[in-house]
């Protein structure tokens, strides 16, 4: 949910960062903390040798994230909101019940799940594993000299631009690295190659944007055919609530607390002040009553599935 807006293209990378000549292809740091968590060996090498996963060429990143206001600014528009409504009329039975079990409003679960992905219509093309294992080496050390290189330019650094660059590679690798590790846990509990798992260039995936552990963590099961699938509506809409009500959302809670409880969805005033006056506008009198046949429905075509979530790719502080 939270974004990497200063991280840049592999491709602009420094040729010292090239993939080392062994046989996985400069990830072997990753490979080895992940055999040592306690992953097989050869389910990693598998994964990691696998020509669909791209080699490591390192990973350039900013010192801090930030969002424009401009990113959300369309959510707001007149064809943004109509949407949005239609999504909640729409989907009425599913929000409706997700609100019931976890207390979360029908129009805010609905407003998110516009702001991520138009409501299921953009839920990302990127496999996950890569997305989350680039990011996951931020502090891998060939990677974190070329950042602080990049970062001083001709001078050398001083302490303070050192102490700011490792603390990012740091908190990069402490949010991430335990994705990656999620991933390989929810391949396996959905019975998938880790590969096959498609999202955003962050890795978060669904129509709710979930990274891999919450999924394992919040998912809910709401039609009952005993799977988590964050594709389906209505899992997609309770796991959402389920995320918001663990997370400290309650019928009382003031407007900071709520404004704190989005916080952890997504770490953006932007996206917070978005989704709080979408959810205002969804649940302003707009004719309830009008048929959801009159509507161009919202739920996705395959092909339009694949394409990139609206509200950005590169996250960085991710749910």
């Amino acid at each position: 949910m939270v974004r990497i807006l200063a991280v840049l293209p592999s491709s602009l990378l420094v040729p010292s960062l090239a993939a080392p000549a062994d046989d996985v292809r400069g990830w072997g740091q990753l490979v080895d903390r992940l055999t040592g968590d306690g992953i097989p060996r050869e389910r990693v090498l598998g994964a990691f040798r696998d020509p669909r996963m791209p080699p490591f060429t390192g990973l350039t990143f900013g010192l801090a994230s930030h969002e424009p206001r401009s990113l959300y600014r369309r959510f707001l528009g007149g064809k943004s909101i109509a949407a949005a409504r239609r999504c909640r009329i729409e989907h009425a039975a599913a929000l409706e019940a997700a609100e019931r079990a976890h207390g979360v409003p029908a129009g805010i679960v609905a407003a998110v799940l516009h702001v991520e992905t138009g409501c299921g219509r953009n839920t990302g093309r990127n496999g996950i594993l890569y997305a989350l294992a680039r990011l996951a080496m931020a502090n891998e050390p060939a990677n974190l000299r070329t950042n602080i290189a990049r970062h001083a330019g001709r001078r050398p650094p001083d302490a303070t631009l050192l102490a700011r660059v490792r603390a990012r590679a740091e908190y990069l690798d402490d949010t991430f690295y335990p994705e990656v590790r999620a991933t390989f846990a929810l391949a396996e509990r959905l019975r998938v190659d880790p590969l096959d798992l498609h999202g955003s260039g962050s890795g978060a995936f669904g129509d709710a944007q979930f990274l891999p552990s919450s999924y394992l963590r919040y998912g809910i099961d709401a039609d009952g055919n005993g799977q988590v699938d964050l594709y389906d509506f209505r899992d997609a809409a309770a796991s959402c609530a389920n995320y918001l009500a663990m997370n400290g959302w309650r019928e009382a809670a003031s407007e900071a607390q709520r404004r704190a409880v989005i916080w952890r969805y997504n770490h953006s005033p932007a996206y917070i002040e978005t989704v709080l006056a979408l959810a205002r506008r969804i649940q302003e009198p707009c004719g309830r009553s009008t048929t959801v046949a009159r509507h161009r429905s919202t739920r996705p075509t395959r092909k339009q599935r694949k394409t990139d979530p609206p509200a950005a790719l590169a996250r960085a502080d991710v749910r």
